[in-house]
């Protein structure tokens, strides 16, 4: 959905991906007449209600919630009332999805709207945290759990495959080599000579986190180490390898609960786990 006073960006996540357009607007008195892309529409709702037209019935779409609509699938969109509404989205292409499945059907989404919370953590990760696209392995990482959050809401049974125990040690290894210098998932599949997306699906089954999350868990503790060393938030921040302090600042709160400068001036800072 673009009305003609948005405001757009294009990224580029991977080598491996064309950039992917984001869009950031708010509607008041207006409409989108029926229309259709040939991308995933994924939306959230940042205030207000967002009502539309979907495969036969009206939707509404309010903060919370995550819209996905399949591609080529005719739509609209309105205010509900007269505050009008706000939204965020980000129109993937099915060829990005397919690199994940592998080969498996597009997995649709049929109401349009969901409140999976694995499905709508995943859309904001690709609607806002990715939208900065200081962080490219982000995308990557977003991109996994939305075409598997997908799968979820759809219904879809993915085949179980055996774990490969050996490829994720050797992705471990080398992730904890390139901790400041970061690594893609091509990289992954480079050092360990195993498909990347089956190798991410492997690292969370025997790990927990993504290769992605495992590589940003080891930045903030080398980052912590640095500002108990003394360094400055903003060196602490470049010497861990975050692409900015704003980055840094974002990733800690994620990972600890408290912003850096907080840490700081907690207990946590003068605990150290021997």
């Amino acid at each position: 959905m673009t009305p003609p006073d948005h405001r757009s960006n294009r990224s580029h996540p991977a080598t491996s991906f064309e950039p992917i357009e984001r869009v950031a607007n708010r509607l008041v008195g207006a409409s989108f007449s029926p229309h259709r892309h040939d991308t995933y529409t994924v939306a959230v709702t940042m205030a207000g209600v967002q009502a539309f037209n979907y495969r036969g019935a009206m939707r509404h779409a309010v903060p919370g919630q995550a819209l996905i609509l399949h591609p080529e699938e005719l739509h609209d969109g309105h205010c509900q009332d007269e505050a009008g509404f706000s939204y965020r989205a980000a129109y993937v292409p099915p060829s990005h999805v397919q690199e994940v499945l592998g080969g498996a059907p597009l997995p649709f989404v049929t109401n349009g709207v969901s409140t999976n919370r694995a499905l709508v953590a995943a859309a904001c990760s690709i609607v806002i945290d990715c939208a900065g696209g200081e962080d490219p392995g982000a995308y990557e990482d977003a991109l996994y759990d939305l075409a598997h959050a997908m799968n979820q809401e759809a219904g879809t049974v993915a085949a179980v495959k055996p774990v490969n125990r050996t490829a994720v040690l050797q992705a471990r290894e080398f992730l904890d080599t390139v901790v400041i210098a970061g690594a893609r998932l091509e990289q992954l599949e480079q050092a360990t000579g195993f498909d990347r997306w089956q190798l991410s699906r492997d690292f969370r089954a025997l790990l927990g986190t993504s290769p992605y999350r495992y590589l940003q868990y080891r930045r903030v503790d080398l980052a912590k180490n640095l500002l108990r060393e003394g360094a400055t938030l903003a060196d602490a921040a470049y010497g861990a390898g975050f692409a900015d302090q704003s980055h840094f600042g974002r990733t800690f709160r994620k990972t600890v609960g408290l912003t850096p400068r907080a840490w700081l001036r907690s207990d946590l800072f003068r605990t150290i786990v021997l």
